[in-house]
């Protein structure tokens, strides 16, 4: 199980690479995610807020079936983000490949 800080973190890469794809909502947003990882719209939605409240994201209502549907739209920080994240990836194999090297024992007698 992935610890919640380095979740929170992937998740937030995630949700704006949604986006990136086009200005979406909620629950496509969820469903585009299902085959990488599973997000609750309990999950989501204060991640949505969050990258808003960060300059990452801006939102838009539309009027669908006589309710409106708030989207979501990437700014130029949230791309900025994902290509900080991206930059960073090499640094990151390098963790994983050191934490998951196998431990070597030296018996010393």
């Amino acid at each position: 199980m992935l610890d919640v800080q380095l979740k929170r973190g992937l998740l937030d890469i995630c949700v704006l690479r949604c986006i990136a794809d086009g200005d979406s909502y909620g629950y496509q947003i969820i469903r585009q995610l299902e085959d990488s990882i599973v997000i609750s719209e309990s999950t989501l939605y204060p991640i949505l807020k969050r990258l808003e409240s960060a300059g990452a994201l801006e939102t838009y209502s539309v009027e669908h079936n006589s309710r409106l549907r708030r989207f979501y739209h990437i700014t130029d920080h949230g791309r900025e983000k994902i290509a900080d994240f991206l930059e960073s990836w090499p640094e990151i194999m390098k963790i994983y490949e050191f934490i998951s090297r196998e431990e070597t024992h030296h018996d010393e007698t």
